[in-house]
C-alpha cells in the first residue's frame, strides 16, 4: 500500500490523495502539489498513512514542496486578481443583459486560468461573455454553473438553527435527502418547515435518520392496540427520541405515557393465542403490508458542480457550450 497524504484545495472541501515524495508533512501544512491543471497550492488535511490501491485515483500525483513565503504571496495576489476578474465579468454580464448571478472567481496557482462560478434559473448562452472576459483578462476563462446547495456553500450564512451553515462549516460533499426522511422523523410534511437557506431540504435531516428508523422497529405504531401496565389502550403518539408512547386507556379514557419496553402489542381476534407478545416478537413486515405513502418521495441529490460549463481558450474563440 502506498504512503499518501490527504490534501484539500479549499477550506471546506474533499481531500485528495498525493504522494508525499519523502517530505515530512503534518496536518495543516501548506504545500504545492502536482495536479492535472498544473501546480496548485493546498493544505494537508490528512497526515501520511498507507492507503489501499482502490482508494487512490490513478495516476497518483505528488507533493512538489512545502509552500514558501513566495508561494503564499502568490496566493494572496491571486485572490486580489480574482476579485478584479469577478468585477470585470459582472460588468460584461450587465452589458450583455444576461440572466445570471456571479458567485465567485478563482485563479489557478500559475495564473493561466480563471474559473468563475455562477447560478442561473435557466440555460444561458454565455459564449460572447467568455470571449469578452478572456480578451480583457488575457488568460483562459472557464465558467461553471452550480446548483443551489453549492451556492449556499460558497456564500455561507446562518441556518434556521442559529448556527453557521453545515455546508460552509464541515460538509465536504452533499448526500441525497428525501421527504421520507422527514416523515420517518415525525416532522410536519411541509417542505417549507425544514428547508434550508438554499431552498432545498436541510442536510441535517440525514444526520440522525438511521437512529429514528431503528427506534421505530422497537416501538408500536400509532393506532395499534397495546397492553400497558395500566391496562389495554390505543397508541396515540410516539416520542422516538425517548422511545415512549402516549397511550389512551380503553376502560378509563386516560392518556398516559409509557416506555416502549413496557408495552405489548395486542394480538388480533384471528390469533389463537391472546396472551400478548413482546414488541420484538411481533414486529414483522407490517411496513410492506401498509398502504403506500401519500407523500411524494422527492429526492434532492445535491448534485455539485456543473449543470453547464464551458472552457474557453483565448487562441480559440469557438467555445463549445
Amino acid at each position: 500500500m502506498p504512503l499518501c497524504v490527504g490534501v484539500s484545495f479549499k477550506r471546506v472541501a474533499k481531500s485528495f490523495w498525493f504522494d508525499p515524495g519523502g517530505i515530512n508533512l503534518r496536518d495543516n501544512d501548506r504545500v504545492v502539489v502536482e495536479t492535472t491543471r498544473g501546480a496548485e497550492l493546498g493544505i494537508v488535511k490528512v497526515s501520511a498513512r498507507d492507503i489501499r490501491e482502490d482508494e487512490i485515483q490513478a495516476p497518483l500525483k505528488r507533493v512538489l514542496r512545502l509552500a514558501t513565503d513566495e508561494d503564499l504571496e502568490q496566493e494572496r495576489q491571486n485572490r486580489d486578481r480574482a476579485k478584479s476578474a469577478l468585477i470585470t465579468c459582472q460588468e460584461q454580464v450587465r452589458s450583455l443583459e444576461l440572466a445570471m448571478k456571479l458567485l465567485q472567481a478563482e485563479y489557478s496557482f500559475d495564473e493561466t486560468q480563471v474559473t468563475i462560478y455562477f447560478t442561473a434559473e435557466c440555460r444561458v448562452d454565455f459564449r460572447q461573455l467568455v470571449r469578452n472576459v478572456a480578451a480583457s483578462l488575457q488568460c483562459k476563462v472557464q465558467l461553471h454553473q452550480v446548483a443551489a446547495r453549492d451556492q449556499a456553500k460558497m456564500i455561507g450564512g446562518v441556518g434556521p438553527c442559529g448556527l453557521t451553515l453545515c455546508c460552509a462549516t464541515f460538509l465536504t460533499e452533499f448526500a441525497p435527502i428525501s421527504m421520507k426522511m422527514a416523515k420517518d422523523q415525525s416532522l410536519f410534511l411541509n417542505p417549507v418547515k425544514f428547508s434550508g437557506v438554499c431552498g432545498k431540504l436541510m442536510c441535517c435531516l440525514r444526520y440522525e435518520h438511521e437512529n429514528y428508523v431503528e427506534a421505530k422497529t422497537r416501538m408500536p405504531q400509532i393506532g395499534e392496540l397495546v397492553m400497558s401496565p395500566a391496562g389495554q389502550g390505543k397508541v396515540l403518539d410516539l416520542d422516538l427520541l425517548k422511545e415512549c408512547a402516549l397511550v389512551q386507556l380503553i376502560d378509563k379514557g386516560e392518556e398516559l405515557t409509557f416506555p416502549a419496553s413496557e408495552l405489548k402489542i395486542e394480538r388480533t381476534a384471528k390469533c389463537s393465542d391472546c396472551r400478548g407478545c413482546s414488541l420484538d416478537d411481533l414486529r414483522t413486515d407490517a411496513a410492506e403490508a401498509a398502504t403506500p405513502d401519500s407523500v411524494q418521495n422527492v429526492v434532492d441529490d445535491g448534485s455539485a458542480i456543473n449543470q453547464a460549463s464551458v472552457e474557453f481558450d483565448q487562441e480559440d474563440f469557438d467555445a463549445d457550450i
